[in-house]
C-alpha cells in the first residue's frame, strides 16, 4: 500500500472520531480535546482556552503527540491513531474557516468563544487489527 493510500485509510478512520489525546509542555501534560479532521492540511482543529495547563504549554513548547482511538470490547477490532506533530493559535481567516468547521461538528460550540487551534501533523501511525493482528499503517510529511 502507498503512502498516500495509507493517508487514506487513516483520515477516514480519524474523520468518523471526535476526541483526540494532546500531550506536551514541560512538564509534560496531557488532555482530551473534541476535534475535526482537516484531510486537506493533515491537521487537527481542536477548542481550547489558552489559560488551561494544556494551553499554556502549546504556547511555550508547540511540539506535541497524542491519540486517537475507540473502545472496542475485542482485540481483533482495536484500531488507533498516534500522532505528532505542532500546534499554533489560529488567527484572522484560518480562525474564522476552522470555527466554521468546528461549530457545523459541535453545534453547542456556537456559544464557546474559546481560541480555535491547530496541530499541524508531522506524522501517523495506526494500528489495525482489523486489518490483521498488529498491523500498521505510516505517513509522514514530507520536508
Amino acid at each position: 500500500m502507498s503512502d498516500s493510500q495509507q493517508l487514506q485509510v487513516i483520515s477516514r478512520y480519524l474523520q468518523k472520531q471526535h476526541v483526540l489525546s494532546i500531550c506536551g509542555g514541560d512538564p509534560v501534560w496531557c488532555a482530551n480535546c473534541y476535534y475535526i479532521f482537516d484531510s486537506t492540511k493533515t491537521a487537527f482543529w481542536i477548542m481550547t482556552e489558552q489559560d488551561t495547563r494544556h494551553g499554556i504549554n502549546f504556547v511555550r513548547h508547540t511540539q506535541v503527540a497524542g491519540t486517537v482511538n475507540g473502545q472496542p470490547k475485542t482485540v481483533l477490532l482495536i484500531k488507533g491513531v498516534q500522532y505528532s506533530g505542532r500546534v499554533r493559535l489560529l488567527e484572522g481567516e484560518e480562525k474564522v474557516e476552522a470555527r466554521k468547521a468546528y461549530v457545523k461538528r459541535f453545534p453547542v460550540a456556537l456559544k464557546v468563544s474559546a481560541p480555535l487551534w491547530e496541530i499541524r501533523l508531522d506524522e501517523l501511525k495506526m494500528t489495525d487489527n482489523a486489518l490483521g493482528f498488529g498491523k500498521k499503517l505510516h505517513w509522514k510529511r514530507e520536508e
